[in-house]
C-alpha cells in the first residue's frame, strides 16, 4: 500500500490522474475504497485529515513519553514505608487489639478494666488483655502482684506462668514473682489451677507456692492485702524473697554477705521510709546492713 501522504492526498481528491491510476493499482485499494464510501455518509464536518493524522501521531508519542517516565525510588520508598506503618498499625489495632497497664519500681497503679471491675497493680507488675474480646471472654495476664475487685457476671480468669486463678465476682490478690505464686481470697471464692490441680479459696484462705512447694498457710481476717496501705506483710517468707520485694518498693540493690537467706521472715515493713524499711526486716533476725549509694550490704552482727 502507499505511504500515509499519499493515502490523505486521495482523500481530500488531491492527486493527479496519474498518481490515481497508481494508487488503484496498489495493494488495498479495494478497503480504502470501502473506509471512503463510508466516510462519505457521515453527517459531520469537514475533517483537515492531514492535521487529525498529525494529530494521532502526536498523541501516541505522548502517550509513549509518560509510559516509560523514570520512577523516583526515593518517593517510593517513602511512600511504602508510611503504608508499612499503617498497615502495621491497622494490624494491631483491628486484630491485637492488646491493653496493657504497667507499674515501675516503687509505684502503685489502680484502674478498672472493661467491664467496670476495679485492679491496683503493686510495684514493678503488668497486666495485658484483649478489650475487644473482654466482653465474650474476661480473660488477662498478669506479671508481677495485683488486688482485684470483681464485678460479678461471666468467669474471670487471671493467667500467671505458675497458674490461672477463675472468680465470677470477689476480691482476691495474685502474686506471682520468680519462684513464688500467692493468692489470697477477701471475698466470695476463689479457683486456683496450678499444675492441672484445682484448688477453691473461700474467704481468709491462701494459696502459696514457694520454690514449686505447697505450702501450708494459716487463716487471716484482713480485708485487703497490706500494699494496698503501703506496707508489705509477710509470714513465715523466706528471707530472700522479703529482700526482692525491699528491692522493687525502693529502687535499691541488696546483697547479702554470710546470710543465710533461706531463713523465714514473720513481720512487715513500710513502703514510705527506706531506713525505717532496712531496720524493720534486720533487727528481727539480729542482721546488720551498710548503705553505699542505691547499695545495701546484709550482714551478721558478728561480722565486720
Amino acid at each position: 500500500m502507499k505511504n500515509e501522504k499519499e493515502i490523505l492526498k486521495w482523500l481530500n481528491d488531491e492527486l493527479s490522474s496519474k498518481e490515481i491510476e497508481d494508487l488503484k493499482q496498489s495493494e488495498g485499494f479495494e478497503t480504502l475504497e470501502k473506509i471512503a464510501h463510508y466516510t462519505a455518509q457521515l453527517q459531520t464536518p469537514k475533517v483537515d485529515a492531514a492535521a487529525a493524522f498529525e494529530a494521532f501521531k502526536l498523541r501516541n508519542k505522548t502517550k509513549k513519553e509518560i509510559k516509560v517516565r523514570t520512577l523516583n525510588f526515593k518517593t517510593f520508598y517513602k511512600v511504602a514505608a508510611v503504608l508499612a506503618i499503617l498497615l502495621t498499625s491497622s494490624y494491631f489495632f483491628f486484630f491485637t487489639n492488646t491493653t496493657s497497664f504497667e507499674t515501675q519500681i516503687a509505684q502503685t497503679k489502680t484502674f478498672n478494666l472493661p467491664d467496670n471491675s476495679e485492679v491496683t497493680l503493686n510495684a514493678a507488675s503488668k497486666i495485658t488483655f484483649n478489650e475487644k474480646k473482654w466482653k465474650e471472654k474476661r480473660n488477662l495476664s498478669l506479671q508481677g502482684e495485683a488486688y482485684f475487685k470483681v464485678q460479678k457476671g461471666q468467669t474471670f480468669s487471671v493467667n500467671t506462668s505458675d497458674g490461672v486463678v477463675q472468680v465470677l465476682g470477689t476480691h482476691f490478690n495474685v502474686k506471682q514473682r520468680d519462684n513464688y505464686f500467692e493468692v489470697h481470697c477477701y471475698e466470695g471464692l476463689v479457683s486456683v489451677t496450678y499444675k492441672n490441680e484445682t484448688v477453691k479459696l473461700p474467704h481468709g484462705k491462701t494459696f502459696r507456692v514457694i520454690n514449686n512447694q505447697i505450702q501450708n498457710v494459716e487463716d487471716y481476717e484482713a480485708t485487703n492485702p497490706s500494699w494496698i496501705q503501703k506496707e508489705s506483710t509477710f509470714s513465715g517468707i523466706p528471707l530472700d524473697q522479703v529482700i526482692a520485694e525491699l528491692e522493687r518498693q525502693y529502687d535499691i540493690k541488696i546483697k547479702v554477705k554470710g546470710v543465710d537467706t533461706s531463713k523465714l521472715f514473720t513481720g512487715s515493713f513500710t513502703h514510705t521510709n527506706k531506713d525505717i524499711a532496712l531496720q524493720a526486716v534486720t533487727i528481727p533476725l539480729q542482721l546488720s546492713y551498710k548503705t553505699e549509694g542505691k547499695t545495701i550490704t546484709f550482714y551478721n552482727y558478728e561480722a565486720k
